[in-house]
Parts: structure tokens; C-alpha cells; sequence
């Protein structure tokens, strides 16, 4: 039974044209999650990318990834990515256990954190798994023009706050028969704990990617 990693990876992004192509550092954004996946060949046995771009297919191929051609009906803006994943899998036709989904949005990665999240994953046999990262801030809505606080008291210290956590993309893994019948992250998923400055990076506009590549750059030095 086969371990491998999709990465959804479509053209025509409106925010940021050609994301998944530009370069950061002088890498495709793309192929910094293929690279990842390739680091972890112990535990991936293949790489598939998903896209009905053809530049975004030529660097996947470049970069030693399997691709499967996307169909236009399942590229839309408003398209759910399990759709992506559950087309792959319905392409392969090979017996595969887990799926693990990296997305191109999220490059930069801890080096041991799919290590430390699969070990676990397999250990406590959970059927899926995604990353959470703990969440600092006082958040509270406004009601008829009043400020109404959500997760705190005013003037409550921002260490004593109920822990809140956000899924910060960087990782999921599911087995197969979930994402067949449109499942990422199942009711009874285990959240992987990661608090990381990476956690923070998901690239849709240019100022998201500007703050990646300072990221890219500081941790290469």
C-alpha cells in the first residue's frame, strides 16, 4: 500500500498571477513543496502534481513530479481542493493508503515536521491529520458599531488567554477511502501541533509573498 503526495497547483490565480510559478529564491514556488515531498522519500513513495496549467506542468516534470492533467471543470475559483485530490486518485488507479497534501501556497516547511506528524499519524492509527498553530491575538466582532470581544475580557493579558489554535496548512495527511468520498479532514483527525514563523506563510497576494522571500533568504544565511 502506497504513501504518495498530491499538490494542487492550478493556473490562472487573480490575486497573484502565476503564483505557483514565480520564483522564491530561484526556486518555482511549486516545486519547493515537490522538493520537500522528495526529502521525504522514506515515507512518499510518488509525487503528483494536479494542474491544468501547462508551464505549471513543465516545471513539475522538471522537478522530477508525476502530473496529472486537472479538467477545466475541476479548476474553478470556487472548486473545494478534495476534488483535486479525489481525481488524482480516480487517475491512478493504484492501491494507495494515504495521501499526503502539500500545498504550493504554504513553501517553507520545518525539515522533520512530516517525520514527527506521519509517526504519530501511524502510531495512534487516526485515519487523518492536519497542522494547527497556537493563536495569540484578542479577536472580538462589531455589533451595532461596539467593539464586542470573542476570546477575552478587556484588559485580560494576552498569556492567560483559552488557547485557540488556526489550521495553518502546511500539512495533512489522509488516508485514501476518506478523500474518496470528499473527505480532507475527517471528524475524528488529529490535530499536529506546530508552532513555527512557516506556520504563518500562505501566499495569495504579493505582499504574502514578499514576506516569504524574506523568510526564504533569513533562514538560508
Amino acid at each position: 500500500m502506497k504513501t504518495i503526495a498530491i499538490i494542487p497547483a492550478r493556473g490562472g490565480s487573480k490575486r497573484l498571477p502565476e503564483k505557483n510559478t514565480k520564483l522564491l529564491g530561484n526556486i518555482p514556488l511549486l516545486a519547493h513543496s515537490i522538493l520537500y515531498a522528495k526529502q521525504n522519500s522514506a515515507i512518499i513513495d510518488e509525487i503528483y502534481v494536479s494542474t491544468n496549467d501547462d508551464k505549471i506542468k513543465k516545471i513539475a516534470l522538471e522537478y522530477g513530479a508525476k502530473v496529472i492533467d486537472r479538467p477545466e471543470s475541476l479548476s474553478g475559483d470556487l472548486e473545494p481542493t478534495v476534488t483535486a485530490l479525489k481525481h488524482v486518485l480516480e487517475s491512478i488507479e493504484k492501491e494507495v493508503e494515504n495521501v499526503i497534501l502539500l500545498q504550493a501556497t504554504n513553501p517553507l516547511r520545518p525539515e522533520n515536521l512530516l517525520k514527527d506528524a506521519f509517526d504519530l499519524y501511524v502510531k495512534e492509527n487516526h485515519d487523518s491529520l492536519f497542522t494547527v498553530s497556537r493563536n495569540h491575538q484578542k479577536f472580538g466582532k462589531i455589533n451595532e458599531g461596539k467593539f464586542e470581544p470573542f476570546n477575552y475580557e478587556i484588559g485580560q493579558r494576552s498569556q492567560d488567554l483559552e488557547p485557540l489554535f488556526f489550521e495553518n496548512g502546511l500539512l495533512y495527511i489522509t488516508k485514501s477511502e476518506k478523500i474518496l468520498n470528499d473527505i480532507i479532514i475527517s471528524k475524528d483527525a488529529l490535530p499536529f501541533e506546530i508552532n513555527h514563523t512557516f506556520a504563518s506563510v500562505d501566499i495569495d497576494t504579493q505582499e504574502d509573498f514578499d514576506y516569504a522571500q524574506y523568510l526564504y533568504k533569513n533562514q538560508k544565511k
